[in-house]
C-alpha cells in the first residue's frame, strides 16, 4: 500500500528583528523546513509598535523600543522596493549580526546586513523615515491579530492537521532546536496548537538565548 505524500503547507512568520528569541524561533523553522512539507513566509511586526502606549516599561526596554523602529522600517522598505521574497533573506543577515555577533542596532550594521543579503545599503535611510509606518502597522496587525496583544514575537501562523488555520505566539525555546528535534517540537507544537480551547503551555524560564 503507498501512501500520498503530505502536502507543503506555507507557515507563516511575524517577527522583529531586534528579539533574540524570536530568532532562535526563526532558525528553528528552517530546520523544520527540513525535515517537514513546510514554506516559512516572513513577515514583520514590531514590539515597538507593540508597546507604544505603554507607560510600566523599565527605561533601558523604553531606549530599546525606541531604536526598534529603525531596522522593521528597512525590512519594509527593502520588500517594498525588492519584493516580499528579500526579507527571510535580509532578516538572516540583521540577526546573525544583532544577536550571534552582538553588533549594535545602529546604521553601520543595518547597512552591512543589506550589503549581504543582495541589497542596496541606501536602503537604511528608511529607519529614521515615518514613510513605512504605515506598511509596517499593518504587517504587524495582521499577526498580532491572529494571537492578542497579549503576547509578542513571534507569531507564526499554518494550517493545522484537520486544514484549519491555527496561529500561535512562540514557541520560546533555547538553544535553537536542530534535526528531529526540531521536528518534534514542531510536530507537538501544532498538535496542541489545533485543539479547540488550547491556551497556554509555559514556565519559568531560566536561562537567555544561547545562540549556538
Amino acid at each position: 500500500m503507498t501512501t500520498t505524500p503530505e502536502a507543503r503547507k506555507t507557515a507563516d512568520f511575524w517577527f522583529d528583528p531586534i528579539c533574540p528569541w524570536a530568532w532562535m524561533t526563526s532558525r528553528w523553522m528552517l530546520e523544520v523546513e527540513k525535515l517537514r512539507p513546510v514554506d516559512v513566509r516572513w513577515h514583520v511586526m514590531s514590539l515597538s509598535v507593540l508597546n507604544e502606549n505603554r507607560e510600566d516599561l523599565p527605561e533601558r526596554y523604553r531606549a530599546l523600543l525606541g531604536a526598534g523602529w529603525g531596522p522593521v522600517r528597512v525590512v519594509i522598505a527593502a520588500a517594498q522596493a525588492h519584493g516580499d521574497e528579500v526579507i527571510g533573506r535580509l532578516y538572516t543577515e540583521l540577526g546573525t549580526r544583532f544577536h550571534n555577533q552582538g553588533l549594535p542596532n545602529e546604521r553601520a550594521t543595518v547597512e552591512a546586513a543589506l550589503v549581504a543579503a543582495g541589497l542596496p545599503a541606501e536602503l537604511a535611510d528608511a529607519a529614521d523615515s515615518k514613510d513605512y509606518d504605515e506598511a509596517l502597522r499593518a504587517s504587524h496587525s495582521e499577526g498580532i491579530t491572529l494571537v492578542g496583544e497579549d503576547v509578542g514575537t513571534p507569531v507564526i501562523a499554518v494550517d493545522g492537521p484537520d486544514g484549519d488555520r491555527v496561529a500561535f505566539f512562540g514557541p520560546v525555546v533555547t538553544p535553537t532546536p536542530r534535526g528531529e528535534a526540531a521536528a518534534r517540537l514542531w510536530d507537538g507544537t501544532l498538535l496542541v496548537a489545533s485543539t479547540p480551547g488550547f491556551y497556554e503551555i509555559k514556565r519559568t524560564r531560566t536561562a537567555g538565548p544561547s545562540f549556538e
